[in-house]
């Protein structure tokens, strides 16, 4: 069995509800036993998902796990607004759903949130302005203007009735990183003519990862006992099929893996960078050398 520091590999665990993304980090790096351990994009406490988890050499491809799309099932719970635009934060608006709205209303106004959007993240987030993170100027009640961003949902739909009382339903979204599905909901309140929050949240879906990918903490304790933790990771390379591969020979093998520049490869590449491969085994990442388009370097290689 392969432990410690020479474990590498992507971990699709399944983030339970309580815990923060750093608390999972750690409890992996003890499972483990190896310090190189990093998330991929960060879950707040009480939401529950998909949260893949790099271990080792994996560590190298965080930043290219990070911007991918995300998938979401929210629920928008009407007629509430809170503080923290969630379920946990103290209640700022109440109005009786005396009207609930149409399903066809819903549908028509989710249409409106499809593609590029702009958001103003919530308060109660660690978006940073002027060095410090907007939870913690709430925290002093000080003022300070929150920049608004530019976001992207990819496919936004409705999942489920009217259920509570007719006061709530289920959408499904697809979107960009850095997108406030807490935001979005309570815009698509208003947009229905209601205060609005997030009632719950759940990943199912983070880059490659679905949730049928994903393992639990329970599973890991017993895969920890039964020696066999290796087998609930993934190779690197599963984490970036987002990327062309270039396929390369024993002779071309021993050049990559000392980090050696290279002239373009012949095949016609859609992603830059790119993987470079030998057989199933990733070498590493390579794009267009920025002063001769004709060449190519390393931005991350991989030993091993």
């Amino acid at each position: 069995m392969i432990v410690g520091d020479h474990m590498d590999g992507i971990l699709p665990l399944w983030k339970p509800k309580g815990f923060t993304s750093h608390d999972c980090v750690m409890k992996v790096r003890r499972l483990y036993g190896t310090k190189r351990v990093g998330h991929t994009g960060t879950l707040d406490p009480e939401v529950e998902g998909v949260l893949p988890i790099c271990l080792g050499q994996a560590t190298k491809i965080v930043p290219y796990l990070t911007p991918l799309r995300k998938t979401y099932i929210a629920k928008v719970q009407l007629g509430i607004s809170t503080e923290t635009e969630d379920a946990h934060g103290k209640i700022i608006e109440e109005k009786d759903v005396t009207h609930p709205p149409t399903l066809q209303d819903i549908d028509n106004v989710l249409q409106l949130f499809q593609g590029k959007i702009t958001q103003i993240p919530p308060m109660y987030s660690a978006v940073r302005v002027k060095g410090k993170r907007l939870y913690e100027y709430d925290r002093a009640n000080e003022a300070v203007e929150r920049p608004s961003r530019e976001v992207t949902i990819y496919s936004i739909n409705r999942m489920s009735e009217l259920t509570d009382q007719s006061t709530a339903f289920q959408i499904k979204v697809v979107c960009s990183q850095g997108t406030y599905i807490r935001t979005l909901c309570v815009d698509i309140g208003k947009k229905l003519g209601y205060p609005a929050h997030m009632s719950e949240l759940t990943r199912i879906e983070s880059s490659s990862f679905t949730t049928d990918d994903t393992v639990t903490f329970t599973e890991l304790k017993q895969a920890k006992l039964a020696g066999t933790l290796e087998t609930y990771l993934f190779p690197l390379a599963r984490g970036l099929e987002h990327m062309d591969k270039v396929y390369v020979n024993e002779q071309l093998k021993q050049r990559i893996i000392h980090g050696q520049k290279l002239p373009k490869p012949n095949q016609t590449l859609k992603s830059d960078p790119f993987l470079m491969m030998y057989d199933q085994q990733l070498l590493a990442i390579y794009e267009t050398h920025p002063e001769n388009h004709q060449a190519i370097k390393p931005v991350r290689v991989f030993s091993g």
